[in-house]
């Protein structure tokens, strides 16, 4: 038993070594009409538990793969997203959920469901659970009516297990029953396909360096619980600096913009251990913060930022995503704080700077920040000025000594008459 489970193991992980995992063609209808539909292959890294230690396997989803029909839909009615749902080998399920702002769509949840009673998949596991993992926001967006593809593996970790998605075309909201010929262009593939670099020409044409564009204005942002209450606050001030190729000047171009506040909408959510925001400038820019909890150190970080800009200078919109990110690290039941400005890199292509940044993704109670951790930067400019408040005031404590010495030595020459 023990080696066939083990033969079992083996083939699957050579399978997706060796590629064999191929694209699943997923739709979902309502009536005649198709709204949602995925090409792609997936694989997915699980690690679980047996009786003496931890085990991780490679299953692929396979082509047997279906979509089901009593959990995926079109969500016209209003009351739910859209949802496609694929199942697949004994109680297996691999979920995503899209929403829009009417020009863009995005995935704005990815659902793993993985049946641990499958022995032929989950060898020794010391439980017959079944375990559901979710992430929100992975950074999948394009525009209405446009397919999005990324032919290059991209990984997502979800709770124990990573989803690997490659050779991935999907839209959502289709107004026709086949895909968009028009496509965004994930920003891996786009890196993948760059112009090598020319050595016909001795001339060297450097580009200008980017225009400062001045401190940024602060903004307040919250999302709301399902009982009304914030859930989540942040203040701060938020510049992008991007790299984009640019039709007008034939070449790439480093460009560093502000966020504007009050041409800004916020939205997003809240779970138990994620909580995401969603910054829209204007249906131009779409930027999207994730915050994931750790419930055994109670303390959560920045995990993902994803950036979708489709500004009119660009060829395409570009995407921009790093879900494996460990920034702006707090305590459960605090807010962060860094006034100082902050550089988060995210991509080469893509960083964010913060000013004046207070966020509190978790344990919001009275809808107000409850008390900061201050980032290092803030705490060595405040050790600076003590630093050389207490180096004066030892000065001045020298000088006295020295003055009262010397007084009471000029005292001692005399004598009384």
């Amino acid at each position: 038993m023990k080696l066939s489970h083990a033969c079992g193991a083996l083939i699957i992980a050579w399978c997706v070594v060796l590629g064999c995992v191929q694209a699943v063609t997923l739709e979902v209808k309502e009536g005649d009409s198709t709204c949602i539909e995925a090409q792609l292959s997936a694989s997915f890294s699980i690690t679980y538990n047996t009786s003496s230690s931890t085990r991780t396997v490679q299953v692929p989803l396979p082509d047997s793969a279906t979509v089901d029909p009593g959990s995926s839909s079109c969500g016209t009615d209003g009351s739910s997203l859209p949802w496609l749902v694929a199942v697949f080998g004994s109680g297996n399920a691999l979920g995503l959920s899209f929403t829009t702002n009417g020009s863009l769509y995005s995935v704005a949840n990815l659902t793993l469901q993985y049946n641990l009673s499958d022995s032929s998949t989950f060898p020794e596991a010391n439980s017959s659970d079944v375990v559901t993992l979710a992430l929100a926001s992975v950074g999948i967006w394009a525009p209405i009516n446009t397919t999005y593809r990324c032919m290059s593996a991209t990984p997502f970790r979800v709770g124990e297990a990573t989803v690997t998605f490659s050779d991935m075309k999907l839209e959502a909201y289709m107004p026709e029953n086949d895909l968009s010929p028009t496509e965004s262009i994930c920003m891996a593939d786009q890196a993948s396909t760059a112009a090598p670099p020319t050595t016909a020409s001795t001339t060297t044409t450097v580009a200008p360096a980017p225009t400062p564009a001045g401190t940024p204005e602060r903004g307040s942002y919250s999302i709301k619980n399902r009982n009304g209450t914030d859930c989540l606050l942040a203040q701060m001030g938020l510049q992008l600096n991007v790299s984009y190729f640019s039709l007008s000047q034939n070449k790439t171009i480093q460009e560093i913009t502000n966020l504007t506040p009050n041409l800004t909408s916020s939205s997003g959510s809240c779970e138990a251990s994620s909580a995401t925001l969603v910054l829209t400038q204007e249906q131009t820019t779409v930027l999207n913060f994730t915050f994931t909890l750790n419930s055994t150190t109670n303390k959560y970080h920045l995990s993902g930022i994803n950036l979708l800009a489709s500004w009119s200078d660009m060829p395409a919109p570009l995407l921009a995503s790093n879900t494996s990110l460990n920034y702006l690290r707090s305590t459960l039941g605090r807010s962060y704080m860094c006034n100082a400005e902050q550089t988060l890199a995210v991509v080469p292509t893509f960083s964010l700077n913060t000013f004046k940044l207070q966020v509190q993704p978790f344990g919001v109670t009275t809808n107000q920040f409850a008390t900061a951790e201050e980032c290092q930067m803030d705490q060595d400019q405040m050790l600076i000025p003590i630093i050389v408040g207490a180096a004066l005031a030892g000065l001045v404590l020298i000088v006295l000594i020295a003055y009262l010495i010397g007084r009471k030595r000029s005292h001692a020459g005399y004598q009384t008459i």
